[in-house]
């Protein structure tokens, strides 16, 4: 169990909501995930008129939304986006996401930390994506965000944890939650992650777009156990360092039981 904002979560793994075939099947992958906190695209708060398929199922699953603001450019848009959200659904909660660039649509950390400033100071429980920069998501938690959330790589990539050296600062620095979000790619980087120490990832294309989401739901699921058990077991040290030199595992004796 881990907590953000004094709210306690038994799963540690987050998913997304974009890019599933039907919404009963997004349904059944975030059933299979175990997942407690799920996001989801304002676009579909901003439905107008016509009630989105998807929010009405969201809303009647017993997970917290987590709505974010992805296609803000700026700070402004971002918390002009914020309140809207909270205005249609009820929520304070809020991932926030900043990214001008469309190519390669990695976080501004200059409009995401004004965002943050100012979003927190209008009591929004702010989960900002970003850079994996140890400098910046110091700067964030200092600002009064509940966790932060670096990329292990850019958007739907699937390429995994890419910033693993400077995801290994942040969470030895961080006094919030470190949930790694985007890039994952499959559950042995969900593993890898949470043998790291993070607090939790996000997943969604990785499942999103899974021959078969619902399975690879559930794979991810046990990935992050998996990961976290051995975090908390504490890992062996690697001996892969120079100069390199096997471990024997057991007495070095010779056949007849003789100290080699």
């Amino acid at each position: 169990m881990f907590t953000i904002a004094n709210k306690p979560f038994h799963s540690r793994l987050l998913t997304g909501t974009g890019k599933f075939s039907r919404p009963n099947v997004m349904q059944d992958a975030i059933a299979a995930s175990g997942s407690e906190l799920v996001t989801l695209a304002l676009k579909r708060v901003q439905m107008g008129e016509t009630p989105d398929p998807t929010l009405q199922l969201l809303s009647s699953l017993p997970v917290t939304l987590l709505p974010n603001t992805a296609g803000a450019k700026t700070a402004e848009e971002a918390v002009y986006a914020a309140q809207l959200a909270q205005a249609a659904l009820g929520t304070n909660w809020l991932k926030l996401e900043i990214h001008p660039d469309q190519r390669y649509l990695l976080p501004d950390p200059i409009e995401t930390l004004k965002a943050a400033e100012k979003l927190v100071k209008l009591g929004f429980i702010v989960l900002p994506y970003c850079g994996a920069d140890p400098v910046l998501c110091k700067r964030l938690e200092e600002a009064g965000c509940a966790a932060v959330m670096p990329l292990a790589a850019p958007i739907g990539s699937n390429r995994g944890l890419i910033t693993r050296e400077f995801i290994h600062i942040i969470v030895e620095q961080a006094s919030v939650p470190v949930i790694v979000d985007a890039g994952i790619g499959c559950p042995s980087d969900a593993t890898a992650a949470m043998e790291m120490g993070v607090d939790a990832v996000l997943v969604n294309t990785a499942i999103a777009t899974a021959r078969d989401p619902v399975v690879m739901a559930q794979a991810f699921k046990q990935a992050v156990i998996t990961g976290r058990m051995a975090y908390e077991a504490g890992l062996a040290t690697s001996s892969f360092t120079p100069p390199l030199q096997a471990s024997a595992s057991s007495p070095l004796t010779d056949f007849l039981g003789k100290t080699a």
